[in-house]
């Protein structure tokens, strides 16, 4: 019943027994964190936190660069309005837009005025 590969020798068989003790401590240690429920939901919580801070700095930076670009491009428009060859108010073209919107803003309101005195 004796195992031919099992030392004969105390020192032999306590330095054995010793590693046996040391790898089933292990595999218990593993196996109570696989049970840990609360552990793994808050290291999964923490690792998806990082996740979403590192994306979202890196959307920041991205706006960040997106918006450094839109406003060259408007300087540079700009630029090129206020050199061009138009009359002065066509080279404003925001005061322009919006009285534009508010004349459509203006005939939307008397348009639906006009329909619920109608109706």
């Amino acid at each position: 019943m004796t195992n031919p590969d099992t030392p004969t020798d105390p020192r032999q068989l306590r330095a054995e027994i010793e590693q046996t003790r040391a790898e089933l401590g292990e595999t218990v240690q593993q196996l109570a964190a696989k049970t840990d429920v609360k552990a793994r939901a808050k290291q999964a919580l923490t690792d998806t936190t990082g996740q979403m801070r590192q994306k979202l700095s890196s959307l920041k930076d991205q706006a960040g660069q997106a918006t450094d670009v839109v406003a060259n491009q408007a300087s540079t428009a700009k630029r090129r309005l206020a050199q061009s060859d138009l009359p002065a108010p066509m080279r404003r073209p925001l005061p322009l837009a919006a009285i534009g919107a508010t004349v459509a803003a203006l005939f939307v309101v008397i348009v639906v005025v006009a329909r619920r005195r109608r109706s």
